[in-house]
């Protein structure tokens, strides 16, 4: 009689039928790479212009923090984003702590955060003084957690979007606040809107040229994204020619970081470019770099706070401390920014 075992998990590992670990950079790369063969990238209008107030950009149900960098992106992809005006997700917990139930057979949407782990490096020979920050090495670990969209949960409060005097910044001259108050040099006439960073200056078509003044706002916003790159304001490289694969990296982080602020101030008309060639670029990076997405995501966010400083509502509600919660980056080892709080 042959006895038979069960394989312990170090044969698995050693015969290779263990299971790997999910790689998150590329599940997310994958659905952004799919999203762009459909013709339907993400940042552009992930939301229902219809609905009353326009776009919101996703947040956190119970603390009311937005959700920041590529979590904007993941949670748009989802098919509950932004159907119903309601912007609102929160953790299972979270919902439980308030009193309200994720419906039972709910599937979850997968949010990320990152994780700055310390390591120091001990040599064991002496060399260096004692908390010698060279000897510590700080490794960014993403990490997923699930996210339930408001239309999941039962018992939540409907939701209200905030009136004007609750959020100045969705007013229709909010975009004008923000052009005004950033100092930039903006030139009229001609056909094209473009940022030059040689003479720093943002070229618009006349105010008449655009069907709708959401348009020209939603332009104006796309070129003082590129604005921003210069050395001066957040330092982006922008020395490349048109029809560029440098050119097309500028213009992904300025597209999302366009529907940010757009999202933010509430501006549905957003319109993008359609240029195949930007989209063909875009797909090749990411096939070949499964961390672009989220580089790139990182940029945009950084754009959108940098303009969205510029109107004073906005910053003087921002002022307040943060609330506590996983940090975040949106970046890779090389490219991570500072920690920041978001809900979770």
């Amino acid at each position: 009689m042959n006895r038979t075992s069960t394989p312990t998990r170090t044969e698995n590992r050693r015969s290779g039928s263990h299971r790997a670990p999910r790689d998150h950079y590329q599940e997310v790369t994958d659905r952004i790479i799919a999203a762009l063969e459909a013709g339907t990238p993400p940042w552009r209008k992930p939301w229902d212009p219809d609905k009353a107030g326009g776009p919101a950009m996703p947040r956190n149900a119970t603390t009311g923090q937005r959700y920041r960098g590529i979590n904007v992106l993941t949670l748009g992809m989802s098919s509950l984003a932004f159907a119903s005006g309601d912007p609102r997700w929160a953790t299972y917990k979270q919902a439980e702590d308030r009193g309200w139930q994720v419906r039972k057979g709910e599937r979850g949407t997968t949010g990320f955060f990152f994780k700055r782990l310390e390591l120091r490096d001990d040599k064991g020979d002496g060399s260096g003084p004692d908390g010698d920050e060279d000897a510590v090495r700080r490794i960014p670990l993403l990490r997923a957690f699930s996210l339930f969209h408001a239309s999941q949960i039962d018992g939540i409060p409907d939701f209200v979007l905030p009136t004007i005097e609750e959020a100045p910044w969705r007013a229709p001259e909010a975009a004008e606040i923000i052009v005004a108050n950033s100092g930039a040099v903006i030139r009229y006439g001609g056909e094209r809107a473009f940022y030059s960073p040689a003479t720093d200056h943002i070229q618009m078509p006349p105010h008449a040229a655009f069907a709708t003044s959401e348009g020209f706002c939603g332009t104006m916003i796309h070129e003082m994204s590129h604005w921003t790159g210069a050395e001066a304001r957040l330092n982006r490289d922008l020395r490349n020619h048109f029809g560029s694969h440098d050119y097309a990296r500028e213009e992904l982080r300025a597209e999302i970081g366009q529907m940010m602020v757009c999202g933010e101030l509430g501006i549905a008309d957003c319109d993008f470019s359609n240029n195949a060639a930007y989209v063909a670029s875009w797909l090749e990076k990411l096939r070949l770099d499964r961390k672009e997405i989220f580089r790139a995501a990182a940029d945009a966010q950084r754009i959108a706070d940098y303009l969205l400083a510029f109107h004073p509502d906005y910053a003087n509600r921002q002022a307040g401390p943060p609330e506590s919660g996983p940090i975040a980056g949106d970046g890779d080892a090389a490219e991570a920014p500072e920690p920041m709080p978001i809900a979770a």
